[in-house]
């Protein structure tokens, strides 16, 4: 049983608010992990360049989820070698491991090196004995978050960035062979804020998470809480009608 799913509160607090099911831009879910607030904050975005000139613009809308921080904790230094050899020898700058998420997050030098690195196979699976599945250096479930810095800011749409943060989020899983990667996580960014506040002393970020279906995110952590806001868009892509 899943405690607390980021995405489908994402997806539910963006029906609710886009339907005008709502009344209040403030909508408290209640999960298994306790109370999940979303804030809706209005946004003023012009559509074209016509529309400028007419004076007429398109309101969109982000979503602000308040989640608790995920500490992280020292990695075996003596196995950062087989990690970096396990990711095709890349180059490793530091590791992390979260302690409540089963993940790794490893700090890269580049923006490229987030997006082309690709673990090995033999970095959760000791072949050939089938029997022995996914118990190499990394566990059933494990995560592997990879994480730079800083990113060109040609990279992301956006302007007037502040400051920003790279990540590539892996999950490995007993259902598949090969690795799939997560879509923009809320989790990792949640041990990502203060890793990255401690490491530049800011508090504010813009991340981008750079899988297929990559995603910015604003961020806040809130230190003397523990607490970190993530802030971005939701959009709908299928409506449908349920007979029940």
């Amino acid at each position: 049983m899943v405690e607390l799913c980021g995405h489908a509160t994402l997806a539910a607090a963006h029906a609710l608010f886009s339907s005008g099911l709502v009344n209040s831009n403030i909508i408290e879910f209640v999960t298994l992990s306790g109370i999940l607030t979303a804030k809706k904050f209005q946004e003023t975005k012009a559509s074209n360049s016509s529309d400028i000139q007419n004076g007429e613009s398109q309101e969109c809308f982000l979503i602000e989820l308040d989640f608790l921080t995920v500490p992280t904790i020292d990695f075996n230094s003596e196995e950062i070698s087989s990690i970096s050899s396990a990711l095709n020898g890349a180059s490793v700058i530091d590791i992390k491991k979260t302690s409540s998420l089963d993940a790794l997050f490893v700090v890269l030098p580049s923006g490229e090196s987030v997006v082309e690195t690709r673990p090995s196979l033999m970095l959760y699976v000791n072949v050939p004995e089938r029997e022995s599945l996914f118990q190499g250096l990394l566990p059933q479930g494990l995560g592997l978050i990879f994480t730079v810095d800083s990113l060109p800011q040609n990279w992301v749409p956006m302007s007037d960035i502040s400051y920003l943060f790279g990540t590539q989020k892996i999950c490995i899983t007993s259902t598949r062979l090969f690795p799939r990667k997560d879509p923009v996580c809320g989790s990792a960014h949640c041990a990502l804020a203060p890793y990255w506040s401690k490491k530049l002393g800011k508090c504010d970020f813009v991340a981008f998470a750079a899988s297929p279906r990559s995603g910015v995110l604003n961020i806040h952590l809130d230190e003397q809480n523990q607490r970190v806001l993530l802030r971005g868009k939701a959009v709908t892509v299928m409506e449908g009608s349920l007979l029940v």
